[in-house]
Formats: C-alpha cells, structure tokens, sequence
C-alpha cells in the first residue's frame, strides 16, 4: 500500500484521515444529538460538552491536515462524464466547507465567554474571538443547521458511492477501500 496518492487508487495517509474522520463526524453529530437530551442533573451534562469540543478541536486539527494533504498528494482524478466529474468537485467543496464551518461554529459556541477550550488535558487553544453580541446564540444556530447539513450531504456522498459501485460499476468505491479497479 503507498502512502502517496497515485493517479489509480488513494494512499494510506488520505484512506486513514477519510475513514477516520468519516466515522469521528457521525459520532459527534450522534453526540451532539444527544447531548440536547440531557438536563442539568444528568451526570454527563457537563462531561459530555467538554469531550465534544475536545474531539471537535482533534477533528478540525484533522481537517487541516487533510486539506494540506490534498495540496501535497493530490487525490486521482474522478471517473465519469464531464458532469459526474463537476458535480463531484461540488460535492466535495461543499463536504469541506461545511466541515469547516461547523467545527468553528463550535469553537465560537465553546469560546463566546473568552475561556479556553481545554483538549483532554493536553492542551488548550485560546479564545480568540469572544464577546460578539449574541455570539454563543448565532454560532449554536449555524453549528446545528450545518451539521444537519453536513450529515444529509454526507448521506448523499455514501449514496453516489454506492451508485458508482453497484450502477456504474466503476472504480470509485473500490479506490476509497485503496484498491484498484479491474473491469471484468
């Protein structure tokens, strides 16, 4: 397996931060589901936010990384019609930006008081941005309405894939599991 991306499959780096990620963005909406459930007296109404904005602050750290890993080992180019090539280009513009937008959106929620984000001990990243009028209230709102976003486009990209695999029957999945497509 090649750590590089090559102009048939995916490299391990791009494999292990799309899984990975992919997995870690289902359980912090599941979480954040699910911590609108919980009322003041539950035991893990302060332990669970304070895990969440950990894990977001590692999940944009991740987004970073991943971006800057497109720029150093590009991915292989899309099959398909024209189209299928653009409308993928959008979707995946649209699956980092929306990445983005909902991990700072939490990280104005988690800092509009001017306190640190504390990352499971490790380290803390600072309040930079605090104080805006009503900016725990704005950025809550655009954190959830673009996690919902993110999730349906999220749902729509696992979609295609399986559209590209089981329709088209094309390479595009069988290259996301770093293998490569041999027609039969």
């Amino acid at each position: 397996m090649h750590w590089r991306n090559d102009g048939l499959r995916y490299g391990m780096v791009s494999l292990v931060l799309h899984w990975v990620m992919a997995l870690a963005i289902i359980a912090m909406f599941a979480s954040g589901l699910w911590m609108r459930t919980l009322d003041y007296y539950d035991t893990w109404y302060h332990t669970a936010p304070e895990l969440h904005k950990s894990a977001g602050i590692l999940l944009l750290i991740a987004l970073v990384l991943r971006l800057l890993w497109r720029l150093v080992s590009p991915p292989p180019p899309v099959e398909g019609s024209p189209l299928v090539r653009r409308a993928a280009g959008i979707g995946h513009f649209l699956l980092y930006g929306l990445m983005l937008t909902v991990m700072v959106a939490g990280y104005l929620i988690s800092t509009a008081d001017g306190v640190a984000i504390d990352v499971f001990g490790w380290f803390k990243v600072p309040a930079t941005l605090s104080g805006l009028p009503d900016q725990a209230d704005t950025a809550g709102k655009i954190h959830l309405w673009f996690a919902w976003t993110l999730i349906v486009l999220a749902g729509l990209h696992v979609l295609a894939a399986l559209k590209h695999h089981f329709v088209d029957r094309d390479g595009t999945l069988v290259r996301m599991l770093g293998r490569v497509h041999n027609p039969s």
